[in-house]
């Protein structure tokens, strides 16, 4: 049988070689995507906090009532 060895090519490599310029390619990368995001406005940012805020309050109290029936209904059952 025939030994075949895959050979790395350029392409294969770590940009720099992964040491520290690979940190400063990382970096400018994160900064041009971070250009990219469309940032919400003040208002939009407001409306999203208060819907996440009610939607967050409805859990504690959902998971509360169920966490009170279940704890009733074992005391019930179990004495």
């Amino acid at each position: 049988m025939t030994e075949v060895r895959a050979t790395r090519t350029s392409s294969d490599r770590r940009p720099n070689g992964g040491g520290p310029g690979g940190l400063g390619l990382f970096l400018r990368q994160v900064v041009a995507e971070l250009r990219k995001v469309i940032w919400p406005t003040r208002d939009q940012l407001s409306t999203y906090f208060v819907v996440v805020l009610v939607f967050v309050c409805f859990m504690i109290a959902f998971v509360s009532v169920l966490d009170y029936a279940f704890n009733s209904a074992m005391f019930k059952i179990f004495g």
